[in-house]
């Protein structure tokens, strides 16, 4: 026995304790991966030395190996925490050097950019003006503060019951200021080029003629008549005949003109969809009521999807892609290097990243409002801490051993 074999051993034990206390100090480190140490027996390497009669020379630190499992999924309901479900990385930017983490807690700095506490940019596919993600190349994801451009209305959907039992107007000539001419009537908030609310008011007069409705369309004080809807005898809407300037589009529908003036686009053509309107002998009223545009608005809010897109709510109603975050996996994950701070950086051991979108070919998933904890478990760590105490005690008795041995041959 000598002191070499007892040193070796208390240095592989102290490094079994400084791995085991890693863990434990981050335990509660989000997306942290445990580690492991491993030993390899050291032996003298000369060729005379018979094979049976090799001592050891005690043992060395081979490796430390993380455990990249899975750790557990806790919501949080914070939109910018996001947790990676399966195997995968975010990728990070910091000003330009590309590294990896599974630490998903973000958050937005002064220019709308997603960061890591840190300040590294989050990376991703970002999207267009119009929502369309560029899936080219990753780039550091920003969340957009401007409006959402508005959306000009083309088409009015109408889905009426215009009642069968009423009378013709008892006022022959139509005028929008007199319910006298008209049967039922109806509005619709349309939008122009420049998201200005544009109302649109809708008139319907029962005709002399069997099943025959003539319909009117505008804005107030320029409503006109633009055409005339016949109904068959069980009630269905049978066809449509403009009135000029307006002209039929298929066989239920109208398409007129209305003259915005805010300065946007005019004359702004829009197309009254009634398919679906019967005339039944019940009372006048709507079904359905809709228009195809949409104001400008502000972002309200926004959230991250399973897929990592991310996904912005506007104060219109609207929703759109604003950029999508990706993984990027390795074929061997314990050849990344551990730079602290949840980064990693690639190596040639770790093989070349693997970038694509979450929940594509061994790429895990994406929860939103949520963090993946440290799989580190502390009561199997706390046991390996007693084992690694009793090897270190054990190495210790080595070297007193062999200590009383050398005090015994200087006192012969």
């Amino acid at each position: 026995m000598g002191y070499q074999q007892g040193l070796s051993g208390l240095a592989a034990a102290s490094n079994d304790l400084d791995v085991i206390g890693n863990n434990i100090a981050n335990a509660n480190t989000v997306g942290f991966k445990q580690s492991t140490a491993q030993f390899a027996d050291v032996y003298a390497n000369t060729i005379a030395t018979s094979v049976g009669n090799q001592i050891g020379l005690g043992a060395s630190l081979q490796t430390v190996q993380q455990d990249f499992s899975q750790g557990t999924i806790n919501t949080t309901g914070q939109a910018l925490n996001v947790a990676i479900n399966g195997n995968g990385f975010f990728q990070m930017s910091n000003n330009g050097t590309i590294t990896y983490s599974r630490n998903g807690v973000f958050q937005l700095d002064k220019n709308g950019y997603i960061t890591d506490a840190s300040g590294n940019d989050l990376m991703g596919y970002a999207a267009g003006a119009n929502g369309v993600i560029n899936s080219a190349q990753t780039v550091p994801l920003q969340v957009p503060t401007t409006n959402i451009a508005p959306v000009a209305t083309k088409n009015i959907t109408a889905q009426l019951n215009l009642n069968a039992q009423s009378t013709t107007p008892t006022t022959t000539p139509f005028s929008e200021t007199d319910s006298t001419s008209y049967t039922y009537s109806t509005s619709v908030t349309a939008y122009d080029t420049l998201g200005g609310a544009q109302t649109v008011n809708m008139y319907f007069a029962k005709d002399a003629a069997s099943g025959q409705w003539n319909v009117y369309a505008g804005q107030a004080g320029s409503v006109t008549q633009i055409g005339t809807a016949q109904f068959s005898s069980s009630g269905a809407l049978q066809s449509i005949t403009a009135t000029a300037p307006a002209t039929t589009n298929g066989t239920t529908s109208l398409s007129f003109n209305i003259t915005p003036t805010d300065g946007s686009t005019t004359p702004q053509p829009l197309t009254l969809d009634l398919t679906g309107t019967t005339q039944y002998g019940s009372a006048n009223g709507v079904n359905n009521l809709a228009q195809d545009g949409y104001p400008s608005g502000t972002l309200s809010n926004f959230s991250i999807g399973a897929d990592g897109t991310i996904t912005g709510n506007y104060s219109n109603g609207q929703t759109m892609a604003l950029g999508q975050v990706v993984l990027a996996n390795f074929n061997n994950p314990n050849g990344l290097v551990n730079l602290g701070g949840n980064q990693f950086q690639q190596t040639t051991a770790s093989g070349v990243a693997q970038v694509s979108t979450p929940g594509s070919t061994n790429h895990g998933s994406l929860t939103g409002g949520a963090l993946e904890s440290s799989n580190v478990d502390l009561t199997n760590q706390l046991v390996d801490l007693i084992t690694a105490q009793r090897n270190y005690q054990a190495n210790a008795q080595t070297i007193k051993t062999q200590q009383t041995v050398d005090q015994t041959l200087l006192q012969m």
